[in-house]
């Protein structure tokens, strides 16, 4: 093994989802398509050091929602974690691009602060910055 190649997110749509990622979050966009045999759509976004893969059903069926995230302080609270250089500064940002910052900043000083938003469907994102 050598690093950690993408994560997926599982989203309802994914119009929405690439406009928050790419405009709100600033990733780029790699690429976009169809797989019409498993009936989704998806792309993957670029991170560095891994990318981020978004996927939505095409079947109306198994098509999620948005889910409500479960409380931070839950026995564990599914995320995906980014690392930050400026955290309060990324924050700040964020929320003025209308990004729902959920909580944070957070820190143990002189060791790591931390903060979460959310995605369109309520994914949870961490950001970290280590000190």
């Amino acid at each position: 093994m050598h690093r950690l190649d993408h994560v997926a997110l599982q989203v309802s749509d994914l119009d929405a989802a690439v406009s928050f990622y790419t405009e709100k979050l600033q990733l780029k966009l790699l690429f976009r398509t169809v797989d019409e045999l498993h009936h989704e759509a998806f792309c993957f976004l670029e991170l560095e050091g891994g990318n981020l893969e978004l996927l939505q059903s095409l079947d109306n069926q198994n098509r999620p929602t948005p889910f409500s995230p479960p409380p931070l302080r839950a026995p564990y609270c599914p995320h995906i974690a980014i690392a930050a250089d400026d955290l309060d500064g990324l924050l700040a940002e964020l929320h003025e691009r209308g990004v729902l910052v959920i909580k944070g900043p957070m820190e143990i000083p002189g060791k790591v602060k931390w903060g979460y938003v959310s995605d369109p469907d309520n994914n949870v994102i961490e950001f970290v910055q280590w000190l």
